[in-house]
């Protein structure tokens, strides 16, 4: 069957009733983690909410109300999970969210009328589409689209728009003989009912599922972004379609006033102003990096001129040595100290970072005590890390409990050296 929302993609209340309400679950997504959702499967005498299907995300929207979460298809019925159970044969009013229903009428309108030029103009094929919460790809069965090819077809598809070319829904029977006239990529093994044609005016006949504009003016206008490699040999074409087109050139207006507030240049002069800044950075990173190379080459002599040094070293470089409010060394920096001084007969313990925050560390000395101490110590500056021929380093989530560390190393250094004397 055709659903209410294929008849009248505009609609955007409807009275209908309950058919069935049943126990159900619900799998989704949030925050990264999957989460299973108790509620109800509700199915209705007809439905204006689209249920998922031909590239296209389901509506959301009310039944009375109670919020719709998800809406697939199971045949010729379409499916609306709940939270809340609703009473079998009560008459309700069923609501759309219409700015996400409008969103994907022109995101799957623009597709079709894309897809259908692309073909006519270049020969290129759509091999399959996603129609994404910010963008939409079409996946075109060609390994390279030129630029121009790129501009030729925005500017088609714009005139198209301009032309108010109307945009009508057929529904044929499966055996009429138009059907064998249109595109289509097959119907699914569950079809019931009669097929959906959309016919883009002069332009295109589609068989499809979706929600679509009534006519090409409703798009308003369409900009694609560019292309990018895809799958075997494939390209796909980025675009937005309407709302999303306005929306994407607010954000990118505001983003231009930002960069001119930091950059003290105007927009035309953001990507050489850009390019000099990073071309600083590397140069003051690469100047840096010899400093502190230097300064660990000097700090290691020190301590090994100093007459009065024990057998116990240790160092925290803090931020205050170079900047009031950036950590400064790594890796390599540690281990240009800890190679300079003999290991073998002198404990290291090295960290550097923010001195309450995170940062690094390096233990390095005796092979023997660095195995023994090297977990604690991770375990006290809550870390990872790993050890191995004397030097046990890695990251600190804290180095708050710096001073802790270093009187339980003087602690166990100084018993293990007894025992061994």
């Amino acid at each position: 069957m055709a659903f209410q929302c294929q008849r009248d993609c505009y609609m955007k209340e409807f009275v209908t009733s309950v058919v069935s309400c049943c126990p159900a679950e619900l799998k989704q997504e949030v925050g990264g983690k999957k989460e299973t959702l108790k509620g109800f499967n509700v199915k209705l005498q007809d439905t204006i909410l689209f249920p998922e299907g031909g590239g296209q995300p389901d509506d959301h929207g009310l039944i009375g109300d109670v919020p719709v979460l998800r809406v697939t298809r199971q045949g010729p019925e379409a499916v609306h999970f709940v939270c809340s159970p609703l009473e079998v044969g009560q008459e309700v009013q069923v609501k759309v969210d219409w700015e996400r229903r409008f969103d994907h009428m022109q995101q799957h309108s623009g597709q079709h009328l894309v897809t259908a030029l692309a073909d006519t103009m270049f020969g290129f094929k759509t091999t399959s589409w996603e129609l994404g919460r910010q963008r939409s790809t079409i996946e075109l069965d060609t390994p390279c689209v030129k630029p121009a090819q790129v501009q030729a077809l925005e500017e088609a598809v714009n005139e198209k728009i301009r032309a108010h070319v109307p945009v009508i829904v057929q529904l044929l029977s499966i055996d009429d003989p138009a059907v064998e006239k249109v595109r289509s990529r097959g119907l699914p093994e569950d079809h019931a009912g009669p097929i959906r044609i959309i016919d883009i005016e002069g332009v295109d006949a589609n068989m499809c599922c979706g929600t679509h504009v009534s006519n090409l003016s409703h798009l308003q206008v369409i900009k694609l972004l560019g292309t990018e490699k895809g799958k075997k040999n494939k390209t796909n074409l980025i675009f937005l379609a309407g709302n999303r087109v306005l929306k994407y050139a607010e954000k990118s207006y505001s983003t231009e006033r930002s960069l001119v507030s930091l950059l003290k240049t105007g927009p035309d002069e953001h990507v050489e102003a850009v390019d000099k800044l990073q071309k600083s950075v590397k140069l003051l990173q690469k100047t840096n990096l010899s400093l502190l190379r230097d300064l660990a080459v000097l700090i290691a002599q020190n301590f090994k001129n100093n007459p009065q040094r024990g057998n116990f070293f240790t160092v925290c470089i803090k931020m205050f040595l170079f900047s009031s409010h950036r950590k400064e060394g790594d890796n390599e920096f540690m281990n240009i100290i800890a190679n300079e001084i003999n290991t073998e007969e002198t404990l290291v313990f090295l960290t550097v970072g923010e001195e309450k925050g995170p940062g690094l560390f390096l233990l390095a000395g005796p092979s023997g005590p660095v195995t023994d101490m090297g977990p604690r110590v991770l375990e006290m500056l809550q870390g990872k890390g790993a050890g191995k021929n004397g030097r046990f380093q890695g990251k600190a989530n804290s180095l708050a409990r710096r001073g802790e560390v270093e009187a339980f190393l003087q602690q166990h250094y100084k018993h293990h050296t007894s025992e061994e004397e």
